[in-house]
């Protein structure tokens, strides 16, 4: 009798978790496919409204061509800046103490908060023509550099951060015990565990640089062939009344980071079945 009762009572709590469970990936999927996939797949299919051929055309135009070039070399060379200089102040906040270091942490998150035309305004203004330091690099590729710098500084520093606060520190205190030194330490004890953290900053890093905008409008110039980035290349599209052009360059830009996003998290996983 008791077992029959018990049964009968963790049955309903069964079937409402299930469907609790149920209702759950509903809303998800729901809110998913209506902000994210529903937009996308609108996107996808106004770049080739107008066929293949006309997609292809749009992308290898010598202005697009350039502007994708150099969208990814930038992305490139700010993602591996962003790799180590984001390792290094994770470091700094995780395992050093010093005066100002809760206004350093609450700085990184800056860029999160900051409008991104704003701090392109802020950019051209301290590195501009009238720059008070006397360095100009506005409507230069170093700019365009600084500005990709100071947007995606948070990702591989707040990657990294909460990997280094639950590392061991027993496993390299024995190794220095052992007489290790401090970079055979890193190279083979805390680098294998940071990497997929790292990694994942980087990625997201990328992507960021890959479709940023509002950074970069005013402190690259927008100079087609020199520094002209995808996304300004983009928005010149719209207002020259050609949306399958902008919808075709951003297609390539949204194929691009997944494939970047995707590469890391295969690489995740398969570090994870590894480490098992």
């Amino acid at each position: 009798m008791g077992t029959s009762s018990a049964v009968a009572v963790s049955r309903p709590g069964a079937v409402l978790g299930r469907a609790g469970g149920g209702l759950a990936r509903g809303i998800a999927v729901g809110y998913l496919s209506l902000i994210v996939l529903v937009p996308l797949a609108a996107l996808v299919w106004s770049s080739r409204a107008q066929g293949l051929g006309t997609f292809w055309d749009e992308v290898t135009k010598p202005e697009a061509a350039s502007a994708l070039k150099l969208t990814l070399g930038v992305a490139l060379v700010v993602a591996a800046f962003n790799a180590v200089t984001g390792t290094a102040i994770a470091w700094v906040l995780v395992r050093d103490s010093f005066p100002g270091k809760g206004v350093v942490n609450a700085v990184i998150d800056l860029p999160f908060a900051l409008p991104t035309i704003v701090a392109s305004l802020v950019l051209l203004e301290l590195y501009g023509p009238s720059s008070p330091f006397g360095v100009d690099l506005a409507f230069q590729r170093a700019g365009i550099v600084l500005a990709l710098l100071f947007v995606t500084l948070p990702f591989v520093v707040r990657a990294v951060q909460p990997v280094l606060l639950e590392l061991d520190r027993e496993m390299e205190e024995a190794a220095e015990s052992l007489g290790a030194r401090r970079l055979a330490i890193f190279r083979r004890i805390l680098f294998p565990n940071l990497l997929p953290a790292i990694l994942s900053g980087v990625a997201l890093a990328f992507a960021r640089a890959v479709g940023e905008f509002g950074s970069v409008v005013l402190i690259s110039g927008n100079r087609a062939f020199h520094t002209e980035v995808a996304s300004v290349y983009i928005f010149g599209q719209i207002e020259s009344d050609n949306p399958s052009g902008a919808a075709a360059v951003s297609v390539v830009l949204l194929l691009i980071s997944l494939a970047v996003l995707l590469a890391i998290g295969a690489f995740r996983h398969w570090r994870t079945r590894h480490d098992r």
